[in-house]
């Protein structure tokens, strides 16, 4: 009778470096298979490029909580705090805008639509398409397209 021995281990660790301007979060996960002689390791790191808090635009849409845009894997991501709300509304978006405040209306050539908004608070995160250069937007905004109107920003 012939056994077969297999053997995993699972090694988890988190590292930080950096402590300003958000350079890497990083957890790497690691799973190694001692059966064999080849051991892989794979490793998520977390880049924060740029980060801000909201502030509310529409006194009647209160918006809180903090945005970050990351590169994970290659991938751009914005992601919103557990702290994000805002006031509920229809057709509400997720935006990338031009300037660095954004008003209350906006014009169309000011901003990209990202996504519609997942939900009215907590953390949350929205890909980035690989078409869109970063570095042509400012701010992020929460924004009804139904009404035009601008519940609130973070200056990104």
């Amino acid at each position: 009778m012939k056994l077969n021995y297999f053997a995993t281990s699972v090694l988890t660790s988190v590292v930080i470096i950096g402590t300003t301007g958000g350079f890497l979060l990083g957890i790497t996960s690691a799973v190694a298979d001692n059966s064999s002689d080849n051991q892989e390791m794979v490793a998520q790191v977390k880049e924060i490029m740029r980060s801000g808090s909201f502030v509310t635009t529409e006194q009647d849409h209160p918006t809180t909580g903090k945005a970050t845009l990351i590169t994970e894997g290659g991938k751009s991501y914005l992601e919103f705090d557990r702290a994000f709300t805002t006031a509920n509304g229809p057709d509400v978006q997720v935006i990338l805008y031009r300037g660095n405040q954004v008003p209350v209306k906006i014009a169309e050539k000011d901003y990209m639509s990202l996504a519609p908004l997942q939900e009215f608070s907590g953390a949350q995160r929205y890909e980035i398409p690989d078409n869109v250069n970063l570095d042509d937007y400012e701010a992020v905004a929460i924004w009804c397209r139904q009404f035009n109107v601008t519940f609130g920003y973070a200056k990104l």
